[in-house]
Parts: C-alpha cells; sequence; structure tokens
C-alpha cells in the first residue's frame, strides 16, 4: 500500500523555514552529532587484538539490528581477519529527545522531535578495495536531492520524491531509507550502517581523557556558555559538548563554519585514539568501545562484533595523512537560498574516484570555521640529488639474457590522486587545524 509523498514530507522542506547556513539558535545537542558519528570510526582505526576482545566484551550492549532494504544487507557473516574488498559504512545521527530524559522529556521538545526523527548529521566511510586510503563523506542535512522508493517500516513502501531535504529520509523510511538515498547519491553499495544518539561525544571525551585542539584566536559564545582562550586547550565532558555544537562562536557564525570546526576536533580526536599511549591501554580501549556500541542502532550486517573488527582491520593500516574528511560537494539552491544542492562538477570528479578506487586530494580550504598552520620554512638544497623515479611507479631490476641483452623494465602502478576542485572543503587526519573564533 502506498501512502501519499506530500502526507509524508516532514514540514521542515516548506520554503518557509528559517534559513539554516545563517544565524540560526539550533538545539544544543544537534552539533554534537557529527562527534557521536565518528564513534565507529575512531575506534575501528584504534584497532588491535585487545580492541577486538574490547568489542567482544561489550557485545551484550549491541541492539538488535536493523536489516537494510538494498541487497548489501543480506552479506554472508563475516569472517575473522580484514573485510575483504571495498568497504562503506553509513553512519547517521538522529535529533529525536525520545528516551533521552531530563529536559528533553518535557512536551515542548518532544513535540520538537520524537520517535524516530530527522537525520541531522550522515557520514559515509568509505575504504577502496585496496585498504590505501579513506574518505568520510559529511553529507548536507539541507541538501535537496531525489529520495528513491523506500519501505514502509510499518509495512508496503513510500513513492519516491523527486525533490527532498536529505534530513527527511530518517523519518521518511529508517534507516533503510538514509542508506538507499546515500547509494543513490554516492553511486556506492553501502553494506554496513547504524543509527547514533547524541549522548557519545561526552562519552568518548572522558574516555580518552579529553581532546586538545588548537584555537587560533578566543571562542566566545553566548549560546553554549563557551569561553575559551587562543592557544591549546584540552577539551573533555561538558566542554567537548558545547565545542562541537557552538556555531555563533566560530567562522562566520554559519552552520558550515561550525562543520569546519567539528573537523579540527575530530581529527584531533583520531590523532589521540591512534596514539601509542591509548592504543596500549585496554581499559581506555574498552571504554572506548562501550562509549560506542552503547550509542548506536546498528544494521543487521553491523550486529555481529566480529563486522565491527572485519572493518577495523582493513583500516588499521591506513595513515592518518590518507583519510580524508570533506563536505558532499554542494552550492546554494538558486530557487531556496536556505538549501543547497549538489554541485554537479565537482561531484562527477569525486564519484568518479569513488569508483575507480582512487585517493581524493582537497586543493581547497579547510572552511570559514578552521585555519591551516602555517607551514615551517624549507632550506633550500645546497647540492643536486640523483633522479628518482616518480612516485606513482615502483620499477623492478632490469633482468639480461644469456646473450647479455636486457629485457624492458616494468612498472607496478600504483594507486593515483585525484584532485577535488577548490571549493570542497575538508581536511586530512593527519592535519593538526586551528578552529577560528567569530570575533
Amino acid at each position: 500500500m502506498m501512502t501519499p509523498n506530500k502526507s509524508r514530507i516532514p514540514a521542515s522542506v516548506g520554503a518557509h523555514q528559517p534559513m539554516r547556513h545563517a544565524h540560526r539558535h539550533v538545539h544544543p545537542f544537534r552539533a554534537v552529532l557529527k562527534v557521536a558519528a565518528v564513534a565507529l570510526l575512531v575506534t575501528a582505526v584504534s584497532s588491535t587484538s585487545v580492541v577486538a576482545i574490547a568489542l567482544a566484551e561489550t557485545a551484550s550492549h549491541i541492539k538488535a539490528g536493523v536489516h537494510l532494504a538494498s541487497t548489501a544487507g543480506t552479506l554472508a557473516p563475516p569472517g575473522i581477519g580484514a573485510a575483504e574488498g571495498e568497504v562503506n559504512v553509513l553512519l547517521t545521527g538522529t535529533d529525536t529527545r525520545t528516551g533521552q530524559g531530563g529536559e528533553f522529556a518535557n512536551k515542548d521538545q518532544l513535540a520538537g522531535s520524537s520517535g524516530t526523527g530527522s537525520n541531522d548529521v550522515t557520514m559515509v566511510l568509505h575504504i577502496p578495495k585496496d585498504h590505501s586510503s579513506a574518505t568520510v563523506i559529511s553529507i548536507p542535512r539541507d541538501l535537496v536531492i531525489p529520495v528513491p522508493a523506500c519501505p514502509d517500516p510499518t509495512g508496503g513502501n513510500f513513492s519516491a520524491r523527486s525533490a527532498a531535504m536529505f534530513n527527511t529520509t530518517l523519518a521518511e523510511g529508517g534507516l533503510p531509507c538514509v542508506v538507499l538515498t546515500a547509494e543513490a547519491l554516492t553511486g556506492l553499495n553501502i553494506a554496513y550502517a547504524a543509527m547514533i544518539n547524541f549522548d557519545g561525544v561526552i562519552a568518548l571525551s572522558n574516555a580518552v581523557g579529553g581532546v586538545e585542539v588548537c584555537l587560533a584566536t578566543p571562542i566566545d559564545d553566548i549560546y553554549t556558555n563557551l569561553h575559551l582562550a587562543a592557544g591549546t586547550q584540552n577539551i573533555i565532558g561538558t566542554d567537548a559538548l558545547a565545542f562541537v555544537r557552538t556555531r555563533h562562536g566560530v567562522g562566520d557564525g554559519s552552520d558550515l563554519g561550525r562543520i569546519s570546526n567539528q573537523q579540527v576536533f575530530l581529527s584531533a580526536l583520531l590523532r589521540k585514539i591512534t596514539s601509542a599511549g591509548v592504543l596500549s591501554d585496554p581499559v581506555t580501549l574498552y571504554t572506548l568501545a562501550n562509549a560506542a556500541v552503547q550509542n548506536i542502532t546498528p544494521s543487521d550486517t553491523l550486529s555481529n562484533p566480529i563486522a565491527a573488527v572485519s572493518i577495523a582491520m582493513a583500516l588499521k593500516n591506513i595513515s592518518l595523512s590518507k583519510i580524508v574528511f570533506l563536505q558532499y560537494p554542494a552550492i546554494s539552491d538558486p530557487e531556496n537560498p536556505n538549501r543547497v544542492v549538489p554541485d554537479a562538477r565537482a561531484v562527477k570528479t569525486l564519484d568518479a574516484a569513488l569508483a575507480a578506487g582512487e585517493q581524493v586530494q582537497l586543493t581547497g580550504t579547510v572552511g570559514v570555521g578552521a585555519v591551516a598552520p602555517t607551514p615551517a620554512p624549507t632550506a633550500s638544497p645546497l647540492a643536486t640529488t640523483p633522479a628518482t623515479p616518480p612516485a606513482d611507479t615502483a620499477t623492478t631490476p632490469v633482468p639480461t639474457d644469456s646473450s647479455g641483452s636486457t629485457a624492458a623494465p616494468t612498472a607496478t602502478p600504483m594507486p593515483t590522486d585525484v584532485a577535488l576542485p577548490s571549493n570542497v572543503s575538508g581536511q586530512t587526519a593527519d592535519s593538526a587545524t586551528c578552529s577560528k573564533g567569530n570575533n
């Protein structure tokens, strides 16, 4: 039985909604979803045998899996070892107040968002089949795109929509609908997914003893009661929550400025997670594993702890310099300045790189809420050095035959970098960027 589309489209799709990329007071916990969404990623990157043990010990906390509508939901049970071939994981955060307790249990809060809620944050982790790199794509909640037909969790299906905001897909058809829409958007076959609540950021920051972030200028935000001096600051607990949700305090006060500020935090978190001190501490790893599994509802393909371990093993040898955080290429919607639409030229470049399993290279800025540190000057070479083969080829020794003749050398192709257009913002996980206050 088909449900009429118009009865299923949340009110947030309407044209008279407030500007989402300008000055808008958001719910205090909404912005932390991006950090909660990286919980599985940071746990996976810190993969060791101890992590596998920690995940096994916390298996009892894993919630029942949600069956995905795509063929990816019929994967065979994972085996021991790294996941084979290409791996794609979707992580989405919901803005629901249901079950959150405290101030979120009052009538007004529940009226604002209850039940399944909207997917305020969605990230897709892509690992190519050679496991040489990883790309984390953040899909803007305000992106207006076609939405495919989605299964109704209560039975039947919802018809496809020609244009709707991406953050309506969770309320429309649950986690399977978010996956189907993201697959149509990126061209990726997404086998694993999880829906994450917004309590994880405090648990994560506490588990690692805080996250050190760089502030290029002070941050003062009366809306989040966050006041930090310039320099290096250790952010933990409720301060970490305030840091990742601040909008008025960073960049130009926009949502996009907040995204780049969050990437400063996420990259710093990853660097700490993968540090020797954290990896060698079983208690910390156990706490991290608990913080991850207690704050997610997984797909059925991810509900088996071995699946998380296999993804972790696929990630473990990827250097931080090869993990790229980027915002899905988008430009202002010409029909509604409060929304964004895909940037066709940049999307074409990104999609081609993902399909070919190539490493993407950022050529743009880190975003308006962050700044890249000035690189240290390098000394001029004192003498020339012998030429070396290009970085993208590896030449084998030249064999000789019985007559002394040489055979032509062979070259082994290496993964190449694909440069994204300069309007695509983001950073690599090893880049120690600094947040920029809105002052």
